[in-house]
């Protein structure tokens, strides 16, 4: 065997070890989802032959779980609209404008990000509480946007660089508006890019647990921090809660599948330039 050959069966093998420790947590998670309470304790058992449907019923239908499902598809899609939205127009205005001081406050707005999320709880708590944004999706949208809008900012800034500013002049002098280049000129050379963070901001929303668990109760309760709940002094519902967090999972995978063939793309506008 060639040593060619030897070096593309060892990525073969490495590919597959990584693909199985990647999937396998999701199916366990399937499998104890699938099974009744006194499965779940009845041992280690690698193949489920049957399903229990009640773990995914009850939850949905007789539980409140829908309404966190609800709540976390308006949050993160809400907050990823708002993000995407104010990014775009930052990261324009700052690669194309001469702002002053516009290096400072550009690295400014990724400092947000470096602190610990927990040392603003006590403060957003104090200051939701007053002005009645706590436990509402809106109040929680807007939350989101403090810590993912720099990281959106930073993320497109780069793309919007590499899109050449001769292409806003040729337009300028055909007659277009400034708003009309950012709709007809940059925003679809850009929008690898803008997917890539549409994707990645919308994730952090959705899987945002430490602001959500303390600011909401009910009305705006995301499924992430509603999984806690079977926990209970009484003991954990295993099956429930793995139902559940499948169930978590399909929103996830459906937005990324859509996005997908923007994500490469994405990755590597901008990296190379003339």
């Amino acid at each position: 065997m060639s040593k060619k050959s030897l070096r593309l069966l060892a990525i073969y093998v490495v590919s597959i070890v990584i693909a199985i420790a990647t999937l396998f947590p999701i199916y366990w998670m399937f499998v104890v989802s699938a099974r009744t309470k006194l499965e779940v304790f009845s041992g280690p058992r690698l193949i489920q032959t049957s399903f229990y449907a009640m773990n995914y019923y009850r939850p949905f239908f007789k539980d409140i779980y829908g309404r966190y499902l609800l709540n976390s598809l308006i949050i993160a899609s809400g907050n990823t609209a708002l993000v995407v939205a104010l990014a775009v127009l930052a990261t324009y205005s700052f690669s194309r404008f001469r702002i002053s001081g516009s290096n400072n406050i550009f690295f400014w707005t990724i400092t947000n990000r470096m602190a610990p999320p927990a040392v603003f709880i006590v403060p957003f708590f104090l200051i939701f509480t007053r002005v009645g944004l706590r436990d509402t999706k809106l109040g929680m949208i807007l939350l989101y946007c403090i810590f993912n809008l720099p990281f959106a900012i930073w993320l497109l800034k780069g793309m919007m660089d590499a899109i050449p500013k001769e292409l806003d002049e040729a337009a300028l002098i055909d007659g277009c508006s400034l708003w009309g280049v950012l709709t007809h000129v940059i925003l679809p050379l850009a929008k690898p890019g803008i997917m890539v963070t549409a994707i990645l901001t919308w994730i952090f929303a959705w899987n945002e647990y430490l602001f959500a668990s303390i600011l909401t109760s009910v009305n705006a309760r995301t499924i992430t921090t509603g999984l806690a709940e079977f926990v209970t002094v009484i003991g954990t519902n295993w099956g429930e809660m793995a139902a559940v967090s499948m169930v978590c999972l399909i929103p996830a995978v459906i937005f990324i599948g859509i996005a997908q063939k923007h994500i490469i793309a994405g990755l590597t506008f901008g990296a190379v330039k003339d």
